[in-house]
């Protein structure tokens, strides 16, 4: 008796061990890539501490391993946001030398290529920022940063002042609405569709139907 006893004991102890090492190898990053989900497909109020531990199958004590706070989980998301959607874009305000149509590319696929940007993020994020006006101020700084970035583009190819702020108004306002609209399309299909999205944004403004030159009829970047 005293041989099973100690057998079963022996089996709960390595059990409890063996639960506690699970606990412990779940990551800081585990636990924000899960509330990420929540917050993209739910928003923020849906992102809570029992919520996630029970997706995740572990405790609550396995959340304050790594957090000391719903709070503090929210400044990693918010963290997270950063990384990867704006970091691309702060990185291109220290650009010099521009090449108009060579920025506005390199703007717009961070968009397009989605790598490492996440548009749900950026929406979640965004639906989040009504709820905060610290994190509105924020999302109004990039929001303000992106179409700075798209006015020194047009203004590298040519384009007046005024015209250039209208047009980078346009390109990132439709990129807004796509992300609002939710809308989906196949990628090849994107992609084929991405040159005349440029011919659209990029072309001279038409005095007269059919009279306006195509973007690749442009000198050197700039309108002829």
């Amino acid at each position: 008796m005293k041989a099973d006893a100690a057998s079963a004991k022996t089996k709960r102890s390595s059990r409890a061990r063996s639960g506690s090492a699970a606990r412990q190898t779940l990551s800081r990053e585990a636990w924000i890539a899960a509330a990420r989900k929540v917050l993209e497909k739910r928003g923020i109020a849906e992102v809570k501490i029992d919520r996630l531990s029970k997706q995740l199958k572990v405790t609550r004590g396995s959340f304050y391993f790594h957090f000391t706070s719903l709070a503090d989980l929210r400044d990693g998301l918010l963290q997270e946001w950063r990384d990867i959607n704006c970091a691309p874009f702060w990185a291109m305000r220290e650009t010099h030398d521009v090449d108009g149509l060579r920025f506005f590319t390199a703007i717009v696929h961070v968009w397009v290529d989605e790598a490492p940007f996440s548009p749900l993020l950026d929406l979640a994020v965004r639906d989040w920022s009504r709820t905060s006006r610290k994190l509105a101020r924020e999302v109004k700084d990039m929001d303000d940063l992106r179409i700075a970035l798209l006015d020194r583009s047009f203004r590298a190819m040519g384009y007046s002042p005024d015209e250039s702020l209208v047009r980078a108004r346009i390109t990132y306002f439709h990129q807004i609405g796509q992300y609002a609209l939710s809308f989906k399309e196949d990628p090849a299909v994107r992609r084929s569709y991405q040159p005349l999205f440029g011919e659209v944004l990029l072309g001279p403004l038409v005095q007269e139907p059919g009279s306006a030159p195509r973007p690749s009829e442009m000198k050197a970047g700039r309108r002829s």
